[in-house]
């Protein structure tokens, strides 16, 4: 008995493919996508940072370090804004840190990422198309083939190219690129950050650690002179010319002062070894020049950027805008969940019983099919879900809201900081000049046997003090120098010529 095909044979045409041209087009033609039209929220309406308006340049003090620094409104801050401080070691460590530190290169993993799943996204406005073969041993029953006492056993084999498409008639598609491309900006705005920040650390810890070595050489230079003083009055004390207790004093004042440096090596090696780890290495190979306060330049003309650019310039509030453009287009992809989807699917190919007869005359087999699916009851699933982006929408401006007031608080208390690092190195350069003239007094005096050796040990103590303090004031307008241009943004603007995460050009509207 012969064996008929258990499929009519058709000519192997894809009669589907102008079908799925014209659902592209009225695809791309349809209506607006459902959800809100992003927009960044404006920037808070005020002027200056600060309650009072800042004066034009802080005071100057009679110190190094002490030059008056003046505030320009509205200029830029630099992107290289560490090299305002002059000084190739701080230049060099900061490089290395950019180039090095194991942070930057996550995030720019991360952003890597970010950009692949975006370009993964777009795929969803593309039919899919997929190459399928197979093999399937089969008998028909009669009533299914028509033929006494059934077909077969048979094996059938069969070879096609299948083409599925969802129209994107409510902008499901589009809001959920908008979204990965928004995820895009969120993680450049984070390697910005990361770039701002680790350049922030390895400036404030180098000042740190240039501090530390001008306080313990100080200290070292007190402790030389108390040594000296000790030898003194031992010496005094064996021709009776002093008491014991005189020697004593001494001999205490110089224990309290050596006292002191361990702390001080201490806090050195610390800084050291966080400055190794910023800069991408161990600290055993840790190898960088020593760092000192009179190597580094103090900047004096101070740019700020207005209030209306802060908004622009820091990483950290473009994340949080990028944050609330991704939430914003979670809520248009809840709701096209909601509505019906239409998708057209088509297959083309050849079906025979013979696997070396595939592709043969009579063997050619196609079939298209469109369908419409209208979600109807899914136990509240898309309405809570829908609910829940919008959530997370309320949410994401929230959190750009606070971003924005921590951020205009970070440069006010830069700005202020600086203001009042300046009066507080003019009062300490005054306090050490005044200790170190009454040392010097009170030293003549003691050598002419005019005052005690109390009072010598209470003016020694008072200026080492007050050298000690001197040095960290000088540290802390450097460092808080800093600071403000990590609180202005640092520079950190790159994505401001880059694409806006929006799928095309009429989203990027109103909110």
């Amino acid at each position: 008995m012969s064996r008929q095909a258990p499929f009519p044979a058709r000519p192997t045409r894809l009669r589907g493919v102008p079908v799925l041209a014209l659902a592209m087009a009225v695809s791309c033609l349809s209506g607006c996508a459902v959800g809100p039209n992003f927009q960044r929220p404006a920037a808070p309406a005020v002027d200056r940072y600060t309650n009072k308006p800042l004066p034009a340049a802080t005071r100057s003090a009679a110190s190094a370090d002490g030059d008056a620094q003046r505030f320009l409104a509205g200029h830029t801050v630099p992107e290289r804004w560490w090299t305002r401080f002059d000084n190739r070691e701080l230049d060099r460590r900061v490089q290395q840190a950019l180039q090095h530190s194991p942070t930057i290169a996550a995030a720019r993993a991360a952003l890597r990422q970010a950009q692949e799943n975006a370009d993964a996204a777009r795929g969803g406005l593309l039919p899919a198309l997929n190459l399928g073969a197979g093999a399937t041993r089969e008998k028909q029953s009669a009533v299914a083939s028509g033929v006494p006492g059934g077909v077969g056993p048979f094996t059938l084999y069969n070879a096609s190219v299948n083409v599925s498409y969802t129209i994107d008639l409510f902008g499901g598609v589009r809001r959920g690129i908008e979204a990965q491309l928004a995820q895009r900006d969120y993680q450049r705005a984070q390697l910005d950050s990361t770039y701002l920040t680790l350049a922030g650390n390895v400036v404030t810890a180098s000042m740190q650690e240039a501090s530390l070595r001008e306080q313990i050489r100080a200290t070292r230079q007190i402790i030389d002179w108390q040594r000296t003083m000790l030898k003194i009055a031992e010496q005094q004390q064996q021709i009776g010319a002093k008491s014991l207790s005189d020697t004593l004093a001494v001999r205490a004042q110089l224990a309290a002062t050596e006292a002191t440096l361990p702390p001080l090596r201490a806090k050195l090696a610390a800084t050291r070894n966080q400055l190794a780890t910023y800069l991408g290495t161990t600290p055993a190979q840790f190898d960088a020049a020593p760092l000192t306060l009179d190597a580094v330049h103090l900047p004096q003309d101070i740019p700020v950027n207005l209030p209306s650019q802060l908004v622009d310039q820091r990483p950290d509030i473009r994340a949080a805008s990028a944050l609330l453009h991704a939430a914003s287009a979670e809520v248009g992809v809840a709701t096209a969940a909601m509505l019906p989807q239409l998708t057209l699917s088509g297959s083309g190919g050849s079906q025979a019983l013979q696997a070396s007869d595939l592709f043969s005359a009579g063997t050619g087999a196609w079939s298209l099919g469109l369908g419409l699916t209208q979600p109807l009851f899914h136990g509240g699933e898309l309405l809570h879900k829908k609910r829940a982006a919008q959530a997370g929408l309320a949410k994401a401006d929230a959190d750009w809201q606070q971003t924005v007031l921590v951020a205009f608080q970070n440069v006010a208390d830069a700005l202020q900081a600086l203001e009042f690092d300046a009066q507080t190195l003019a009062a300490q350069a005054t306090a050490e000049q005044a200790a170190s003239q009454r040392l010097e007094l009170t030293r003549a005096q003691y050598r002419i046997g005019a005052t005690g050796y109390l009072n010598l040990l209470d003016a020694e103590r008072s200026y080492q003090q007050a050298r000690i303090t001197l040095i960290q004031a000088r540290a802390a307008r450097l460092s808080d120098t800093a600071a403000l241009y990590t609180a202005l943004g640092g520079g950190w603007h790159r994505d401001a010529s880059a694409q806006p995460a929006t799928a095309s050009a009429s989203s990027h509207v109103s909110h």
